[in-house]
């Protein structure tokens, strides 16, 4: 039988007697991982969950621990943390990636993404590495530290669909970053759940393999399970560019192989496109904006609470006569020599506009070495921009907070509410070539209509700047390992464990929001929140700050004393999107959350609240939905008859009298965990049994 790309790389992987052409969309299959990557803010919290395993070290092949997130050292709570990944990573045998090295998903894509391998990373943004064919995926913090206990990855198989690309972009103005806002506009945020998406076709061979991860990076923002390039001439090419031929294996579909859906692609056609405030699937192009075109046309095909955020923010932007206030370069999407190379060649021998602030965020210490040592950091400098380090940054908060109501435009990936760091700004997410022209032209300009500046069409050098100084491998030997000692600041606080699955969850609905929740919205980000993902108990005072400020006080108000499953949080369609930050189940949990019953749930996010002993629900009508309203009791029966596959579970709503019915798609495996109260106590008890 003639197979796809994800059906040669799980098969190479599967541990399970089952064929992988038997498996179906849905069904769970069991892997072997090859690579596990973390970074801080989520990182910590994954360190402390492996080091309660309470194994002598990672069994998986390559475990690497990056620090990218909060580099600010503002008090010691930072600091703390920093001490602590380096020193349990050199305990149990990972690699640690120090502060300044770079961007976690660049920094990867640079040393060690590899094809054929699967990757988990404790980051939403790790199908990255799908750019040189690995498959990759973002998981919580959980699972990366079970699997490296020697858990195998549990996956509910996925649909594959192919993305057929043909033609060529329509260089330098027309980029990766305008292939997946494409896609994005297609699809939107949830196009991609349960899904895997391979991109063939002769249209990849027009892409480099950076343009390739910017991507599958962005796939995250449709909601998909991963997304792959085949491995191939330009793989080899890149890979042997950083110094690592060696890792080269090629990898492509067979000719005939089958895909549950088919999208066709043309590059040639695509245009400079944009995401407008506050998601990255509101996507137009950037000259119907300089056009004008009227917001009601702009947003038609979109929910009217959404229509009317985006009618606040572009009516805003067309009153200023498309004037922007600032411009930042950068994040895990757009920070490769590539595309700052690129940027650098539209800012050399210009000046940004007046009113403009603008900042460079390069993805890792090798591509800001690559470009010194061209004129291309010359040219960004000479500009007007400020050079700012190798790390998340703005992307996530960090630091360049735009002004009251100003207008921020962005090589990001997200551009969620309040995620910039000011509510009341509007985000727009575009490609860095688009983005360098705007700095310079001091507001929405069409690039395809720009005649003065001709940019340099950027080539992939056949020799990047390779350096491994930044990185702090671990003693080789056992012996080496047992003698350092792992450091914990006053702010460390232990892993909460949950109580074992009762048989019925009773507590009132303490929360109901609306569509695409976020799980920025859910646990924050930004530099108050992020010193804190060491300490749950301090953490959890965040928890939905964005949706309701007065949700804490009353969470702390009905649980005091923190006891298990007390209240019920209802979601509308795709609840937990975003980030693969578990503190957005684990804060929750800390106040007493026992499930969550919505239209859907985003994969990772549904996976960290099962892993955390919660329950993932989705109403069998979704009608009810409306029917539910905040502070209405219910009673969640049947916890004690759970069963492999679809479980329907009736709810009883005791305020308003009436029952309705939920579903809930487990493994055993899953079950299993529910019952024990999550995956801690169960890998736990596992190692125990194997002890006695």
């Amino acid at each position: 039988m003639a197979k796809n790309i994800v059906q040669k790389v799980l098969g190479e992987h599967n541990i399970s007697d089952k064929s992988i052409e038997d498996y179906k969309p849905g069904e769970p299959i069991f892997v072997n991982v090859d690579q596990c990557i973390t970074q801080d803010a989520t990182g910590t919290m994954a360190w402390l969950e492996f080091e309660a395993i309470d194994i002598p070290n990672v069994v998986v092949p390559l475990a690497v621990s990056y620090i990218d997130h909060n580099t600010l050292q503002t008090d010691y709570r930072n600091p703390d943390d920093h001490l602590f990944l380096r020193t349990i990573a050199a305990k149990k045998g990972a690699i640690l990636s120090r502060p300044g090295n770079g961007i976690i998903h660049q920094v990867h894509l640079e040393n060690f993404a590899s094809p054929r391998k699967i990757l988990l990373g404790s980051d939403s943004h790790t199908p990255t590495a799908g750019g040189v064919g690995s498959f990759a995926v973002g998981v919580g913090g959980l699972v990366i530290a079970s699997t490296m206990a020697g858990e195998p990855f549990e996956l509910k198989y996925p649909r594959v669909v192919k993305v057929n690309l043909k033609g060529k972009l329509r260089r330098p103005w027309v980029t990766a970053m305008d292939v997946i806002l494409e896609l994005l506009k297609r699809l939107g945020v949830s196009g991609g759940l349960k899904t895997v998406f391979e991109y063939g076709g002769e249209g990849v061979k027009d892409l480099t393999a950076p343009e390739r991860a910017t991507i599958t990076n962005m796939g995250a923002e449709l909601g998909a399970t991963t997304s792959i390039f085949p491995s191939d001439e330009i793989t080899k090419h890149f890979l042997e560019a950083q110094g690592r031929v060696d890792d080269y294996e090629p990898l492509e579909a067979d000719e005939g192989a089958e895909y549950d859906d088919i999208i066709e692609l043309d590059l040639s056609q695509i245009e400079p496109n944009v995401a407008l405030p506050h998601s990255p699937g509101n996507v137009v192009t950037i000259h119907e904006l300089v056009e004008k075109v009227p917001v009601e046309e702009l947003t038609k095909k979109l929910p009217e609470k959404v229509a009317e955020d985006i009618k606040e923010h572009v009516g805003r932007l067309y009153e200023r006569e498309l004037e922007i206030d600032q411009v930042c370069i950068g994040s895990c999407t757009n920070a490769s020599y590539l595309a700052l190379a690129t940027a650098a060649s539209i800012l050399q021998g210009q000046t940004i506009a007046p009113h403009v602030s603008l900042t460079v965020s390069p993805g890792s210490k090798n591509v800001v070495t690559q470009i010194a040592r061209e004129s291309s950091l010359a040219a960004i400098l000479s500009a007007g921009a400020r050079l700012l380090e190798c790390t998340c940054g703005p992307c996530i908060g960090m630091g360049q907070t735009p002004p009251t109501k100003g207008i921020s435009v962005r090589t990001f990936n997200r551009n969620f509410y309040g995620r910039s760091g000011e509510k009341s700004a509007g985000t727009y997410l575009m490609s860095a070539p688009s983005a360098a022209l705007l700095a310079i032209r001091g507001k929405f300009v069409d690039p395809m209509q720009e005649n003065e500046i001709n940019p340099k069409i950027i080539d992939e050098p056949d020799q990047f700047h390779t350096s491994k100084n930044m990185f702090i491998f671990p003693p080789t030997t056992e012996k080496g390992r047992t003698k350092i000692k792992v450091k914990k600041g006053p702010n460390i606080a232990d892993c909460p464990i949950n109580d074992p699955l009762p048989k019925q969850i009773t507590g009132p609905v303490l929360l109901k929001t609306g569509d695409d929740i976020t799980t920025d919205d859910i646990m924050m980000a930004g530099s108050k929140v992020l010193p804190l993902r060491s300490n749950i108990p301090a953490i959890s005072q965040f928890v939905f700050q964005p949706v309701d400020e007065t949700f804490i006080k009353r969470a702390q108000e009905l649980n005091p004393n923190h006891e298990s499953r007390v209240f019920v949080v209802i979601g509308g369609n795709n609840y937990g999107q975003g980030s693969s930050r578990e503190h957005a189940a684990i804060a929750p949990m800390w106040l007493g959350l026992g499930a969550v019953i919505a239209k859907s749930i985003a994969r990772i996010h549904r996976d960290n609240l099962i892993q955390w002993g919660m329950l993932p629900l989705e109403f069998v009508e979704p009608s009810d939905y409306n029917k539910i309203q905040q502070n209405d009791e219910l009673v969640i029966k049947g916890l004690d008859s759970l069963e492999e596959g679809i479980s329907e579970l009736v709810v009883e709503n005791i305020t308003q009298g009436y029952d309705f019915k939920t579903k809930v798609n487990l493994s055993l495996k899953e079950i299993n965990m529910l019952e024990q109260g999550g995956a801690l106590p169960l890998i736990k008890s596992k190692i125990e049994a194997k002890g006695d």
